[in-house]
């Protein structure tokens, strides 16, 4: 244990996410009519008094005064307050008892509030330096000891000064009462704790940040809950990724930057150097260029259902997980389908032109309803089975082709054949990946085969329709009506003009890519996808990832978890278990799973073992990506 050190750290807005004397009034002032605004005043008074714009001691009599407080409000301020502990400080519980000796909680807030919470993280009492409460004869609180040094202005100068600590001083705070320690020459240095709140005037005067308590044991060589300092992980999002995705993302701590558009080779290349996560939708190529000068990566996150803009190899050979989000957005496109495929039916797109240019064509001419008419399904996976469903319920037939083995649902037909289905169906609609065999999957051949008068959508991937193909049999009347959502190529940003044969041609539904757009669907892949990816970081599982072996872990506790990523070769577990046996380590449980890529071992051990095991482990022949979960 570190003898000569001592750790100061403040109460409120950092060991606690809160102001203590704000979430007093929220209990105090809840039958107040002007609750609202005697809140405001007291959040203005606070905030005041840390930035230093104030007087401390005026502005905590006022506050008090405010307040309206009784000794009765206490006991539910102490259990909400247990309830709003950092999560940095929470989850580093075991820090605070190794070195219960040398941390002093130093704040201007109240004992009798502050000593219930921190003393469950075993924070001596004898340590707490903070107010204590005045109470009347009926227990309303009616101000403070005046003759403690930590109600005055530049109390806490007054406290350390009569400590006279004898070994190098580390302050950790969010207000400028915490910043003038240093200032005063009584620290080593001053941390200005940002996880909670920024107070500019108080960031301004630091030499050092604190995004997180992690942090802070990160720079100072302390022993800490996890491997990295959550604020060491940065996310890219590419394409205007839902807003949902970058609040999970910056909740659980990691640094985010988001950028409108898709990047070209070049530009990622650049900049996802020292990139953790990236996070894309379908136009970002995610290349093997790319994925060399991700020194970082651990995790890519494709924002939607396909994933042939990865590779996916190339990303699995470099030990980076992807993850997508396969049925976040399956409503959306079906119920896309559906609405085309019946506009489509009544000739709408065409009568809609007229009417915009002042024609009144009041006809049935190329107008059917779709009831009893066959819909032909390609590709039978979550959305093509769900489009099943709806069309039934509709009236339609239902008739489907896979080249995978799919249970049918409700009265859907199976066709042998692409072409069987083909032959059979007055509408056509394609609902499959876009693997590169896939590419040009409807050419000429395809489309002689369909029926006289068919409907045709695509609402899955550009490249699998030849696109001349499908202009040629539009204008000769063969198709009558066809929808399309993607194309071989796309804009990459909405400031660029769409080029494409099909503009101009009759009853032609043209999207831009847009399937999944809704805000319903964005918003569940933005829940989805992150919490793969914050899973597989946090605790290793590879649940749904598309390129790893899926390995869903039990929670690690009291425990150590090395992960080992490595080449799918023969005597990899054997090696690992032997570098664990020459370090007599106890295995307290071993995962391991393989693709024809890769093999992923999870090993559990004991938290005491020589620190050269883990070089040993990282040394081992054929190893991709080695890390720690402590």
């Amino acid at each position: 244990m570190i003898k000569d050190k001592f750790f100061i750290i403040d109460f409120d807005s950092t060991f606690t996410q809160v102001e203590a004397l704000d979430e007093l009034g929220e209990i105090s002032l809840k039958d107040d009519e002007n609750k609202d605004q005697i809140l405001a005043e007291i959040k203005n008074l606070t905030n005041s008094a840390m930035d230093g714009k104030s007087s401390f001691t005026e502005g905590l009599t006022q506050r008090l005064i405010l307040l309206k407080a009784n000794k009765k409000h206490l006991t539910p301020l102490i259990a909400t307050l247990k309830t709003k502990v950092s999560d940095s400080i929470r989850r580093n519980k075991d820090f605070f008892t190794a070195f219960a000796d040398q941390i002093l909680i130093v704040s201007s807030g109240f004992k009798e509030f502050i000593t219930p919470i921190v003393t469950e993280y075993g924070i001596k009492e004898e340590n707490i330096y903070a107010n204590t409460f005045r109470f009347d004869e009926n227990g309303n609180i009616i101000g403070f000891d005046q003759e403690n040094v930590l109600c005055r202005d530049k109390g806490k100068i007054k406290l350390l000064e009569n400590l006279a600590l004898q070994g190098d001083v580390y302050v950790l705070g969010d207000g400028y009462t915490d910043y003038e320690i240093k200032e005063a020459g009584l620290a080593n240095k001053f941390y200005a704790f940002t996880e909670n709140v920024v107070r500019d005037a108080v960031v301004a005067k630091a030499e050092h940040i604190a995004p997180s308590f992690d942090e802070f044991l990160y720079q100072n060589k302390l022993p800490m809950a996890i491997s990295y300092p959550k604020n060491r992980i940065s996310v890219l999002l590419l394409e205007n990724i839902h807003p949902e995705a970058v609040r999970l993302f910056k909740q659980e701590g990691y640094q985010v930057e988001i950028m409108s558009t898709a990047l070209n080779e070049e530009e990622l290349s650049e900049k996802v150097k020292n990139v953790s996560i990236l996070g894309i939708r379908s136009k970002t190529q995610v290349t093997q260029k790319v994925i060399q000068s991700a020194n970082k990566l651990m995790a890519v996150g494709a924002f939607c259902i396909g994933t042939n803009q990865i590779d996916l190899k190339a990303c699995a050979k470099a030990g980076i997980a992807a993850f997508n989000a396969p049925y976040s957005n399956t409503r959306s496109v079906v119920e896309l389908a559906i609405g085309e495929i019946i506009m489509l039916s009544r000739n709408i797109p065409n009568k809609s032109e007229k009417m915009h240019q002042g024609k009144w064509d009041k006809s049935a001419h190329n107008s059917f309803e779709v009831r009893g008419k066959k819909l032909g399904i390609v590709g039978y996976g979550n959305i093509g089975s769900q489009l099943s469903v709806l069309a039934e319920a509709m009236g339609m037939e239902v008739y489907y082709y896979d080249m995978v083995e799919k249970l049918q649902l409700g009265n859907a037909k199976k066709c042998t054949s692409l072409k069987q289905l083909l032959s059979i169906a007055d509408i056509i609609t394609l609902h499959v990946d876009g693997r590169a065999s896939n590419k040009d999957l409807f050419g000429s051949a395809e489309f002689e085969a369909m029926k006289d008068g068919v409907i045709f959508l695509n609402l899955s991937r550009g490249h699998l329709v030849d696109i001349p193909s499908l202009v040629k049999n539009i204008k000769s009347g063969k198709i009558i009506g066809a929808a399309v959502d993607v194309f071989p190529y796309e804009p990459a940003n909405n400031a660029e003009e769409f080029v494409n044969e099909l503009r101009g041609l009759p009853n032609v539904i043209l999207t831009p890519h847009i399937g999944g757009s809704t805000s319903e669907a964005q918003a569940n892949i933005a829940n989805f996808v992150p919490n793969r990816i914050m899973e597989y970081i946090n605790s290793g599982n590879t649940y749904q990832s598309v390129n790893f072996p899926n390995i869903q872990l039990p929670e690690l506790k009291n425990a150590h978890r090395l992960i080992h990523v490595h080449d799918n070769v023969p005597g990899v577990l054997a090696h690992i278990n032997n570098v664990l046996a020459n370090h007599h380590v106890n295995i307290l449980g071993q995962y391991l799973k393989t693709n024809e890529n890769i093999g992923y071992v999870i090993t559990d051990i004991d938290k005491a073992y020589d620190k050269n095991l883990i070089g040993d482990l990282r040394n081992i022949q054929n190893t991709i990506k080695f890390r720690v979960l402590y």
